[in-house]
């Protein structure tokens, strides 16, 4: 992809904080129009990342372009070009939310004559017309980072950066808000990157960077990455599988495993795995084959699953703050 279909491009780019190093040289492109992600556990470097593209921390070295322009270099006009939606909150919820885009418009410098207009087509857009002048103390989680998103949108931004989106969102709400993001892309062009430790959020990119101790592992389609995975994984319901496991030993020269029922064993395709399985000696009672799927293509790729219970915790902790009003 040409430097001028690039609505990022970085080369070389790293980060350290003393002696720990958060960002180690990576360099990846992102094309006009794409929706693309960082996958990859917390402290993989992703939201450092994201932070340096918004002109929020300067690189320790390497460069980083966003729409054209170096975010050390021209840290105005990148910011006039994206949107952010923080991780954390960052609405101020002793205002409404009209009130909290109004203060957005003015920030971004929206023209007076349309900030009314682009408010209300913000509000219609994630669904908050109607709540739009209650305090955003009294939202839920959900109306907030609709409300987040469409304050990101407000000014109408080039490329739109999402840190961990759907963070403590339930799964409704968090496919509503994929639904209106891909809506977007399609209806409006906007370039999209977004970061995630969700698996199933990866899957609405149309490339991914896999990230992991602050270096990118692998890149490429959703689909590419699982093919980097390997083989098709077989399961297995025996009528002996004592016997079935011998029996798969000797066919595949290594013997299956053995999960708390039934038998396992990987096959490089599903006509594979009918070969393996012709004439079996043993009753066959069921079986399935399933593709590799995005998680098998991050432990092969890393050596170690994606650490959701590292997130998880601190999900737990975000979600009980929000809900008492303790988390500003």
């Amino acid at each position: 992809m040409g430097e001028d279909q690039d609505a990022v491009r970085v080369e070389a780019l790293s980060k350290r904080f003393g002696d720990t190093v958060a960002v180690d040289g990576i360099s990846f492109r992102v094309a006009s129009g794409e929706v693309f992600g960082f996958l990859g556990p917390n402290g993989a470097g992703k939201s450092t990342t994201v932070k340096i593209l918004c002109t929020l921390l300067a690189p320790t070295a390497g460069v980083a372009r966003v729409a054209g322009h170096d975010v050390t270099r021209s840290p105005t006009a990148v910011r006039r070009a994206l949107g952010l939606l923080f991780q954390d909150p960052s609405l101020d919820d002793r205002l409404t939310a009209r009130e909290n885009l109004r203060l957005h418009a003015i920030i971004y410098g929206v023209p007076p004559r349309a900030r009314a207009g682009r408010i209300e087509e913000a509000l219609s857009w994630v669904d908050l017309k109607e709540p739009a002048d209650h305090l955003v103390r009294t939202f839920s989680g959900g109306m907030r980072r609709r409300l987040e998103l469409a304050r990101a949108l407000l000014h109408r931004p080039r490329i739109l950066f999402l840190d961990e989106p759907t963070v403590g969102l339930d799964p409704q709400t968090r496919r509503a808000l994929w639904e209106r993001l891909l809506a977007l892309r399609r209806g409006e062009g906007t370039t999209i990157f977004m970061t995630t430790h969700y698996l199933e959020e990866a899957e609405n990119c149309d490339r991914l960077a896999i990230i992991d101790h602050g270096r990118i592992v692998a890149e490429g389609t959703p689909d590419g990455l699982r093919r980097e995975a390997g083989a098709h994984r077989v399961a297995l319901a025996t009528a002996d599988d004592a016997r079935a496991a011998e029996e798969l030993a000797r066919r595949l020269g290594a013997p299956p495993q053995r999960p708390e029922r039934g038998l396992e064993f990987p096959a490089g395709s599903g006509e594979r795995a009918l070969e393996v399985l012709a004439g079996f000696p043993v009753e066959i009672r069921s079986f399935t084959v399933s593709k590799p799927t995005l998680e098998d293509a991050f432990i092969a790729l890393t050596g170690h699953g994606i650490r959701p219970e590292e997130a998880s915790a601190r999900e737990v902790l975000r979600g009980a703050a929000r809900r008492h009003g303790r988390l500003r």
